[in-house]
């Protein structure tokens, strides 16, 4: 059965820090494109990282860019999100996503159920 499954959402204080994990199981991640999006509460949907399951080479959101990493752990088939520096705006659910094709949403984008992070005080 193809799944994706988040992890490690919570409530964290302004710069903290917290560590995403995205689990695949019925298939490899090593063949797709694993990004991770958000959506906070009356706010579209934003893009936010992405990594190259061929070659390993990673992309950020500018809003992300020096403070979130993504990475990827072949022999345990996860996508890990290392989120530092955490501001009140990085509050949102975050979601784990897969497409063969790119880091783009689209039709043939595959997403998990979400995990929330909020980031208070």
């Amino acid at each position: 059965q193809v799944q994706l499954v988040e992890s490690g959402g919570s409530l964290v204080q302004p710069g903290g820090s917290l560590r995403l994990s995205c689990a695949a199981s019925g298939f490899t991640l090593d063949y797709y494109y694993t990004s991770w999006f958000r959506q906070a509460p009356g706010k579209e949907r934003e893009w936010v990282s992405c990594i190259n399951g061929f070659n390993g080479n990673t992309y950020y959101g500018d809003s992300v860019k020096g403070r979130f990493t993504i990475s990827r752990d072949n022999a345990a088939n996860t996508v890990p999100l290392q989120m530092d520096s955490l501001k009140p705006e990085d509050t949102a659910i975050y979601y784990c996503t897969v497409n063969a094709r790119g880091c783009s949403e689209d039709s043939q984008t595959y997403w998990g159920q979400g995990t929330p992070v909020t980031v208070s005080s």
